[in-house]
């Protein structure tokens, strides 16, 4: 890996400084003669394309001049098999103290850009056609332009113009997954009761514009600096905000400071909480289709909350 970084990155001299990791990829902090790099590796045959997701994500979030998230420099693959992602080192100190209320408001922001861009487009026809000085243009759809990986399943992100459709097949991707791998089908038969008002969640919007997401908001993905708040490992797609908080509340290591913050820009709405029950429910059916049946209570739990609200 050493080798590649030199041969692809120029680099002459490459010094270990760390290493670290999650569930899903490891990762090694370098001292080069350019100054500090973090690179991420995973040797499954797919890694290239979630690190290719990943980087179009950090590139979107990045042209909405939000947030704070770490550059990245190149996606390569391992000569063994696998690939790496190699990023700009940022130090970070430990979980989100000081400036909870700042990150509140950056979030807002980043899910405001793409409606921003609509409105300007409605007062300027010609704006649909340019690109702004960040190189993002309005997006009318929910979708992206890659697919993206929350975790190391791919989710399909074909643009597609509604957004209750899009979510549905997201969770028919997790529920085909657990029948097929599980052979359990308690789950499709309370999703079937769910669809049946499915469509009710959304009536008290009059319209959701797509909003650039992070797409996996929870506390082990973000952090501060000394300058401010800091965001990484996205998985972005363009949804609804409000699915932004379901991972984000599941876990905790959000302040109210946060909440508060966020929604002084982007109020709650009438049906917020139900809503929030349906988006933690793909989270809670990822997360059994990637550790296992230890997440199978709260999937079952979720969806019986959501008959219960739907009356079905």
């Amino acid at each position: 890996m050493e080798n590649l970084l030199k041969t692809e990155l120029g680099y002459t001299t490459l010094k270990q400084i760390g290493s670290g990791g999650g569930c899903i990829n490891k990762g090694v902090a370098y001292e080069t003669n350019e100054g500090k790099i973090y690179v991420k590796y995973n040797t499954n045959t797919d890694a290239r394309m979630m690190f290719d997701g990943e980087y179009e994500s950090v590139l979107a979030i990045m042209a909405t001049n939000s947030v704070k998230i770490p550059k990245p420099i190149k996606v390569m693959d391992l000569p063994t098999g696998g690939a790496m992602f190699v990023m700009e080192y940022v130090k970070m100190h430990q979980g989100l103290s000081k400036e909870a209320s700042l990150l509140g408001l950056q979030i807002a922001q980043m899910h405001k850009h793409n409606e921003n861009l609509a409105k300007q487009a409605k007062n300027d026809a010609s704006n649909i056609a340019k690109k702004c000085e960040n190189e993002l243009t309005y997006k009318s759809q929910f979708g992206f332009h890659v697919d993206t990986c929350c975790g190391y399943f791919p989710q399909s992100n074909n643009w597609t113009s509604d957004w209750s459709e899009f979510y549905a097949k997201k969770i028919e991707f997790h529920i085909g997954k657990i029948e097929k791998d599980y052979n359990d089908h308690s789950v499709r038969e309370l999703w079937d009761r769910v669809l049946r008002k499915y469509s009710s969640l959304f009536e008290d919007l009059d319209i959701i514009y797509p909003a650039l997401l992070h797409g996996d908001l929870w506390s082990g993905n973000i952090s501060e600096t000394s300058d401010g708040p800091v965001i990484f490992d996205p998985a972005s797609f363009y949804g609804h905000s409000e699915y932004e908080f379901a991972i984000s509340r599941m876990f905790g290591g959000f302040s109210a400071d946060f909440f508060n913050s966020y929604h002084s820009v982007i109020p709650q709405t009438a049906r917020y909480k139900e809503r929030l029950e349906l988006y933690k429910l793909f989270n809670y059916l990822n997360h059994w289709n990637h550790f296992g049946s230890g997440y199978k209570g709260s999937s079952i739990n979720t969806l019986k909350n959501l008959v219960k609200f739907l009356g079905v």
